[in-house]
């Protein structure tokens, strides 16, 4: 009896690890907008669901970093779902506050842009298997704005 219990494991663990699952990516990130108290940036994030049912998302967490540190991380609760057999936009919002920004004065000095790295994990609710992290990661620069930017110029 335990042999026919482990081989059923086997077939079960088997199977679930070659389930397809949702698959994300970072399209872009650009500058959202300015405000009195920080610089939002948008990331722009393609998720693909394979299955033909939609699926809800639970929450979206991300972490921004430049040179080494995290200047900003948040989460975003109950950003809805991933549509069935499809890809799905997500616009995750990223807020940075002026005195992070001001303390990263040797990158943005040189040229007047952010290198940066963005770790987001998409936690989505997946039917028989519960929450699943899908994470992402994505490195670039953004360009900060100019005065024109900042006053409508």
């Amino acid at each position: 009896m335990a042999g026919f219990m482990d081989k059923a494991k086997e077939f079960v663990a088997e199977k679930v690890a070659n389930i397809e699952k949702p698959e994300a990516t970072v399209t872009n990130v650009d500058l959202k907008d300015v405000s009195t108290d920080c610089i939002t940036y948008k990331a722009d994030v393609n998720v693909t669901n394979p299955y033909s049912t939609s699926i809800p998302i639970c929450q979206i967490s991300y972490t921004f970093k430049s040179n080494n540190r995290v200047i900003a991380e948040g989460t975003v609760p109950d950003p809805g779902s991933l549509k069935a057999d499809a890809d799905t936009m997500l616009d995750v919002g990223v807020k940075v506050p002026h005195s992070i920004l001001a303390s990263l004065v040797k990158d943005i000095g040189a040229d007047w842009d952010i290198d940066y790295e963005l770790n987001i994990i998409l936690t989505v609710d997946l039917p028989i298997f519960g929450n699943f992290d899908i994470p992402v990661n994505s490195k670039g620069e953004i360009k900060l704005p100019t005065l024109s930017n900042l006053f409508g110029a």
